[in-house]
């Protein structure tokens, strides 16, 4: 992870959000709601935008930031996105359809584990992007690689978990067997010979897979 001093000074040179963005992460912010660290989000933004995806997967809408992000800057890509938490599938409708993104974000409502058969009527994918269940990351790529296409690329958010990987010291015995199995998904992901695989520092840490 970056130190702080650094990782405020790349925050800082981020430009901000406007509109129904910046209504989103004000909202994320004050409802406790995952969204991707700033950081992390542009590094996966930048990375997309040079692969030039027109279809990818999203397991985890949450309330349809990243989709939104990713819909934004890719105006050729097609989005298919992944919830179960109704709520939040809900606020995700709202927001996808305000900003008339409903043509191009393809929500699902359901558990990943459950939905490969609605899933697969849309793949193959260009890119994955998993940001969900971390204890299931190991099931999802499992579960949805094989829809990638030939040189595609998965990216997974939250693989350093706020440094527990390395400095596990989590007090709770939850969190202790969360950090357990992200990093046996690291460790797992790393070896794996269909995929070249980077862990970034940035934000909460983003693996980087590319099929061979």
């Amino acid at each position: 992870m970056l130190n702080e001093e650094l990782q405020n000074y790349i925050d800082s040179l981020i430009q901000p959000r406007d509109g129904i963005l910046s209504e989103m992460e004000e909202y994320a912010l004050l409802n406790g709601v995952p969204i991707m660290e700033q950081a992390g989000i542009e590094t996966m933004l930048q990375l997309l935008r040079i692969q030039q995806p027109e279809t990818i997967l999203e397991v985890g809408t949450a309330i349809g930031y990243s989709a939104m992000r990713m819909a934004f800057a890719l105006p050729q890509a097609n989005i298919i996105t992944l919830e179960r938490d109704e709520d939040r599938y809900e606020l995700a409708v709202d927001y996808i359809k305000r900003a008339g993104m409903q043509d191009r974000i393809t929500q699902i409502k359901g558990d990943a584990l459950e939905l490969e058969a609605e899933v697969g009527a849309h793949a193959p994918f260009d890119a994955i992007f998993i940001d969900a269940a971390k204890g299931q990351y190991k099931r999802f790529f499992e579960l949805y690689s094989s829809y990638l296409k030939p040189g595609g690329m998965i990216i997974t958010d939250n693989i350093l978990f706020k440094g527990l990987v390395y400095n596990q010291e989590a007090e709770s015995r939850r969190v202790r067997s969360l950090v357990k199995k992200i990093d046996e998904f690291n460790r797992w992901l790393a070896a794996n010979e269909e995929y070249d695989t980077i862990i970034l520092p940035i934000g909460d840490g983003v693996a980087v897979s590319k099929k061979r």
